[in-house]
């Protein structure tokens, strides 16, 4: 049989089993022990006990304590303990579970937001949970197992940290210092600060030295913060609502737990475990009160940036109107305004005419062609590297455009820009319109194979892809011209190109829709494509 007590924070117990006046078995328990030395891991007290039938036996106990004499006892057999102690882990895990959750969460929030209040009230169910799992000994099994000092103050500790953490929670969470009395939040702040210097007098002071004070703050804040809770809800803040309701179920937990104590009510696991339920409740339920709170201001923020940007444009209005009277009454001030209007569209058109793509096809336009030719040129003739020169011309294109007209005829030059683009990736390459239905492309770095292998995807894929006009496929290809060689010069982009476009010409003369690649005695002819 298993004698479990479930008080762990008593300092000494010891248990004797008497028979006919013979001690048959004596243990000693207490939290002035390691955790490794109780009889059976766990965090009550638990006494493996053997009983013989027929006999009686006495059990005699010894109890020393510095805090409340409680000597709750239950003889069990071994199956039915553990299975009471599978249920109790099980609820034990998912009440941590949620609170380590909603500390994360808050402490991510605060992160984002730079709020103190997430701050508080993630010390707030920090500080709760410690305090529980002190009170039924879990953190002396899994957090301190060889600190029985830390042990006895971690209590103390922990309870005025609840009440610090709480209370600066309650103070922003409620607009305490904004809403409120002076006087009320003056008192908050004296408690405040009573509880953070009790809090770090229970590194120093004994447990049985803080206890009293520490419980007597406890229920003196619970009440204030009821009170405060209360009052503003009547005052009319939203927030009060949710705070009240989750304090009184916090403290609902907390009186069940004490009657059934007193056998007031049942012992059961809902009874055992009321103030793990109770704060929990009330955890989840600031935590909704948060999350609401939140998306109000958010919405107050978007309500305030339209009130802004509404304030900006009746002003902008009103900048207008005294514009139009002053150059009304100024004809000087209006032909200034007129010849700054007219710089700012003749800077604009510079602009427009400098843009450096083609505004059909979304490819490089001939000027920035022209510059960007020059400078790989002259870095591949400086390195020695090939320069690979890709002249592309759809063929018949004139007649194409006659016979389907110019808008056909553009959605053709988008189709074949299209398919250059998705085949010249490099960064350091470039593809660009040169005129009409002519396209070029520079591949830096590149040999021979390379870029007819480049030049063939071109080809292949306009190829393979009919080009749709009314619902029926109309033929569509490009002749390709290329030459690959290292420069003689930096200044040899005229050659290198006229060597391309008189390959363009051989695949031309040749019949159309291939890749010719221009040879060194190749004379360079040119023709109307």
């Amino acid at each position: 049989s298993y004698l479990q007590i479930s008080y762990p924070v008593l300092d000494r117990v010891d248990i004797y089993q008497v028979r006919d006046e013979e001690t048959l078995h004596h243990s000693r328990v207490g939290n002035k022990q390691h955790f490794s030395e109780r009889p059976i891991n766990h965090r009550h007290f638990v006494i493996p006990l053997t009983f013989t039938p027929g006999e009686t036996d006495r059990l005699y106990f010894r109890v020393q304590t510095s805090s409340a004499m409680q000597l709750p006892l239950t003889l069990w057999d071994p199956v039915t303990f553990y299975d009471e102690e599978q249920n109790q882990m099980l609820f034990e895990g998912v009440y941590y579970g949620i609170v380590l959750v909603m500390i994360l969460y808050h402490l991510f929030v605060f992160r984002a937001l730079r709020e103190r209040m997430y701050l508080f009230y993630s010390g707030f169910i920090t500080a709760m949970p410690l305090f529980v799992a002190s009170l039924n000994g879990l953190a002396f099994q899994y957090l301190w197992p060889y600190s029985t000092w830390w042990n006895d103050q971690a209590i103390m500790f922990a309870l005025n940290g609840v009440v610090f953490f709480g209370l600066l929670f309650t103070r922003d969470f409620l607009d305490i210092k904004r809403d409120t009395h002076p006087l009320i939040n003056g008192t908050m702040v004296v408690l405040i600060c009573i509880a953070g210097l009790q809090a770090l007098s229970t590194l120093f002071i004994p447990y049985e030295k803080v206890v009293i004070s520490t419980i007597l703050l406890a229920v003196t804040v619970c009440l204030f913060q009821l009170i405060i809770g209360v009052l503003r809800m009547s005052h009319g803040n939203a927030a009060a609502r949710y705070f009240t309701t989750a304090f009184m179920l916090m403290l609902a937990g907390g009186i069940i737990l004490a009657l059934s104590k007193f056998t007031l009510l049942p012992r059961n696991l809902f009874t055992e475990n009321a103030t793990q339920v109770g704060s929990a409740l009330g955890i989840i339920l600031l935590s909704l009160a948060l999350a609401d709170r939140l998306n109000r201001e958010k919405k107050a923020a978007f309500v305030a940036q339209q009130q802004a940007l509404e304030q900006e444009r009746l002003a902008r209005h009103a900048q207008a109107e005294t514009l139009r009277v002053e150059q009304e009454a100024n004809s000087q001030l209006e032909m200034r305004v007129r010849e700054r209007t007219d710089e700012l569209e003749r800077v604009n058109k510079q602009l427009k005419a400098l843009s450096s793509h083609d505004d059909l096809t979304g490819l490089k336009n001939r000027r920035t062609f022209d510059e960007g030719f020059q400078t790989l040129a002259t870095n591949a003739f400086r390195h020695r590297l090939p320069l690979a020169v890709m002249v592309v011309d759809i063929d018949h294109f004139k007649s194409f455009n006659d016979n389907y007209g110019h808008l056909i005829g553009d959605e053709a030059l988008k189709m074949v820009a299209g398919l250059i683009h998705q085949n010249v990736t490099r960064p350091g390459d470039l593809a660009a319109r040169f005129g009409g239905e002519e396209f070029v492309v520079l591949l830096t770095d590149t040999p021979q194979p390379g870029a007819t292998h480049v030049a063939e995807r071109i080809r292949r894929g306009l190829e393979q892809r009919p080009f749709m006009v009314a619902g029926n496929p109309v033929p569509l290809t490009v002749s390709i011209g290329l030459t690959v060689r290292v420069p003689n010069s930096a200044d040899e982009t005229a050659s290198l190109f006229a060597e391309a476009d008189a390959a363009l010409y051989q695949a031309k003369h040749a019949g159309r829709n291939r890749v010719v690649m221009h040879e060194p005695q190749q004379p360079l002819e040119h023709e109307q494509h």
